[in-house]
C-alpha cells in the first residue's frame, strides 16, 4: 500500500513539473510569436495577439488532449498560410514558433493517441507543411519529401518512447502478479502444513481409539457379548469420525475445493446418527414427519450437523438421560432435540466450547435459526428452523465442522 501511495505521489509530482514546463514553453513561444508577427505577416495590430495565441498556446494541451491541441494548431496554421498574406521579405507562410508547436503536438499525439489517429495527424501535418512551405522558398522550404520524413522521424521517436514505457509498465505488473502468486503459494503451503499437523495430531489419537476398541476383546479377559458389541460400536464411531476429519482437512490441502472422496452428509443421514447413538448407549427416541430426501443439500447438511452436535452435547452433559428428537418437514424443517436431567453427574470442567454458537452459525448460513436453553424439568432442549426453499450454499469450513463435532455448549 505504501509503495502504491509513493508511486502515485511521484506521478503527481512529475505531472506538476511537466505542466509547469509546458506553461513556461507556451509563454516563451508567445513572447516570441507576438513581437515578430508583424515582420512575417501583414496583420493589423489589434489582431496580432490572437494570431500569436493560435501559434503558441495550443501546446498547453499536449498532456491533457494532444490530439485536440494538434487539430487547433494545424487548422490555424492552414488558415494563416492561406488567408493572411506574409511580408514580401518573408520566405515562409507559417511562423517558426507555429511549426515548433506543431512538431511538439504531433510528438504528443504519437505518445498518447491510437495508431489511426497518429497516422491521420502525420499525414495531415506532412501535407500541410509540404504544400504551404514549398511555395515560400528559402532554407525551410526544402523538398516535398523533406517534411514527411522529418515528421516521420518525430513520430517514430515518440512511438519508441511509448513502447518502452509500456514494456516497463507490463514488467512492473508482471512482477506484482508474481509477488501475489508467491504470497498465494505461501498461504497454500501454510494451509497444507496446518492440515498435516492437524491430521498428525487428531488422526493419530483417533486411530489409537479405533485400534484399542478393536483389540480390546482379545486383550481383556472375560469380555461379555454386550461389552464386545460396545467396543465394536466405539470402533465404528471412531472410524466414522476419522473419515470426516480427513475429508475436512482435505479442504485445507486443496485450496478450498471439495475433495471428491469426502461427500457431505444429507438430511437422510441423520438416521445413521440415531443408530450410532443408540449403539453408543444413548436412550434415544426419534420421530420424523415428512420425507427427508426432499430436504435441499444446504439445509440437509445444516440439519445433520445440528443433530450431531445436539446428540453429542446431550450424551456429554447429561449422561444416561433419555433423549427425544423430533423432525418435521413441512413448509420449513423444524427440529427439536431435548433431554431430561442426566442420570449420573457430568464430568466437571468439560465446558466452555462453542457448540451452540456453531449450530446458530450453520442455521444462519442456511437461512434458518436455532434456539437452545434449559427446560423446566431441568433438562435441555435445542430447537431449529431451517428453510426447505433455495438457500445460499454453505461453504465447507474445517474449523466450523470440527467445532460442530467436538465443541461443548
Amino acid at each position: 500500500m505504501k509503495q502504491k501511495r509513493g508511486a502515485w505521489t511521484r506521478s503527481m509530482n512529475a505531472r506538476m513539473w511537466f505542466d509547469a514546463f509546458t506553461v513556461l514553453v507556451a509563454i516563451v513561444f508567445y513572447s516570441v510569436a507576438w513581437p515578430t508577427l508583424h515582420l512575417t505577416h501583414a496583420v493589423p495590430v489589434p489582431v496580432q495577439p490572437f494570431i500569436a495565441a493560435l501559434a503558441a498556446f495550443p501546446i498547453l494541451l499536449i498532456r491533457i488532449n494532444p490530439a485536440l491541441g494538434w487539430a487547433i494548431s494545424a487548422g490555424s496554421a492552414l488558415v494563416i498560410a492561406l488567408a493572411i498574406p506574409h511580408q514580401p521579405n518573408n520566405e515562409i507562410p507559417i511562423q517558426v514558433v507555429h511549426i515548433l508547436c506543431l512538431f511538439a503536438l504531433l510528438f504528443g499525439v504519437a505518445l498518447r493517441a491510437a495508431v489511426p489517429v497518429i497516422a491521420v495527424a502525420w499525414a495531415a501535418t506532412s501535407l500541410l507543411l509540404a504544400t504551404t512551405m514549398a511555395d515560400g522558398g528559402g532554407d525551410l522550404a526544402g523538398s516535398a519529401w523533406g517534411w514527411p520524413i522529418a515528421l516521420a522521424a518525430v513520430v517514430l521517436l515518440a512511438l519508441m518512447m511509448r513502447w518502452l514505457v509500456q514494456s516497463r509498465e507490463q514488467l512492473l505488473r508482471k512482477e506484482e502478479e508474481n509477488e501475489l502468486e508467491r504470497a498465494r503459494r505461501t498461504i497454500l503451503e501454510e494451509k497444507a502444513r496446518i492440515a498435516r499437523d492437524l491430521h498428525d495430531v487428531v488422526a493419530h489419537h483417533m486411530s489409537l481409539v479405533v485400534v484399542q476398541a478393536q483389540t480390546a476383546p482379545y486383550r481383556v479377559v472375560g469380555v461379555t457379548p454386550a461389552a464386545r458389541a460396545e467396543f465394536e460400536s466405539i470402533g465404528a464411531t471412531a472410524r466414522e469420525a476419522l473419515n470426516e476429519i480427513r475429508g475436512m482437512l482435505g479442504v485445507l490441502r486443496s485450496d478450498g475445493q471439495l475433495p471428491e472422496h469426502a461427500p457431505q452428509p444429507k438430511a437422510a443421514d441423520v438416521l445413521g446418527l440415531f443408530e450410532g447413538a443408540r449403539r453408543a448407549g444413548v436412550h434415544l427416541d426419534w420421530t420424523i414427519d415428512g420425507p427427508l430426501d426432499a430436504v435441499p443439500e444446504t439445509t440437509g447438511l445444516a440439519l445433520y450437523r445440528i443433530v450431531q452436535e445436539s446428540l453429542s452435547n446431550a450424551s456429554r452433559h447429561a449422561p444416561g438421560a433419555p433423549v427425544q428428537v423430533m423432525i418435521s418437514c413441512g413448509v420449513d424443517v423444524h427440529l427439536s432435540v431435548g433431554n431430561a436431567p442426566g442420570a449420573v453427574p457430568a464430568k466437571q470442567g468439560d465446558n466452555g466450547g462453542h457448540g451452540i454458537a456453531g449450530m446458530r452459525a450453520r442455521a444462519l448460513a442456511a437461512g434458518g435459526e436455532v434456539t437452545a436453553g434449559a427446560r423446566s424439568d431441568g433438562g435441555f432442549e435445542v430447537r431449529a428452523r431451517l428453510p426447505l426453499g433455495p438457500a445460499v450454499d454453505l461453504p465447507l469450513d474445517p474449523a466450523g465442522a470440527l467445532g460442530s463435532m467436538i465443541a461443548d455448549r
